[in-house]
């Protein structure tokens, strides 16, 4: 294949595709699954597809959201929020908390899932996720364009103030990615894929061969 057979759009005026392929080649991307209470004390729970971790020490997470929705009201009022890993048998009940809800109805009773108090944070966890991490706010960021124009998308980053891991995850000591069974967000309106233990494989930095 040459270079000439790509191909090739400039997203300011459309892919021209039927799905944009952005979301599908950054991907699988894991999910934010996050929970939160607003300054009443109202939960919400709601997943995200642009998530990741950005920093070891001290830990930090961070998801984006288009649209100032209510997680990012809720982490604004309060300073606080939740992260649950989301796993295959929870992927549908995480699908049902990405429903459409007036302001301070719980997506938790929605979703048929079981609030559970943080050890510090005042947002509740996901009882049944087997990985939850504890978090504070650091920052809430207004994306903006290469020409400085605002964007209707807030990067919200938080440090991980408490971690939450079940022990069958925990071999030896050390955390075993695909037994915990990640749900992870591919391209397209409905694709999600798994990983297994199948497809792993082990490279050493340069700077560390002996």
């Amino acid at each position: 294949m040459s270079v000439d057979d790509r191909y090739y759009y400039e997203p300011a005026s459309g892919h021209g595709l039927p799905h944009d392929p952005l979301n599908a080649i950054v991907g699988p991307r894991p999910i934010g699954w996050i929970s939160s209470r607003n300054a009443a004390g109202q939960r919400n729970l709601a997943p995200y597809s642009f998530f990741n971790c950005f920093n070891y020490r001290p830990p930090i997470i961070g998801f984006a959201s288009s649209g100032w929705k209510d997680s990012v009201a809720n982490i604004v009022e309060t300073g606080e929020f939740v992260w649950n890993l989301t796993t295959r048998p929870l992927a549908v009940k995480m699908n049902e908390s990405s429903a459409t809800l007036e302001r301070g109805e719980d997506e938790f009773a929605f979703a048929g899932l079981t609030p559970q108090p943080g050890k510090i944070v005042a947002a509740d966890r996901v009882l049944e996720s087997p990985v939850n991490f504890e978090c504070k706010l650091t920052q809430c960021i207004q994306l903006e364009t290469a020409a400085g124009g605002k964007i209707d998308t807030w990067l919200v980053l938080g440090e991980v103030v408490a971690v939450h891991i079940a022990p069958h995850l925990l071999v030896d000591g050390i955390y075993q990615t695909a037994l915990a069974e990640p749900v992870l967000r591919a391209g397209g309106p409905s694709a999600y894929y798994g990983i297994s233990e199948d497809f792993r494989f082990d490279l050493i930095r340069p700077d560390a061969r002996q």
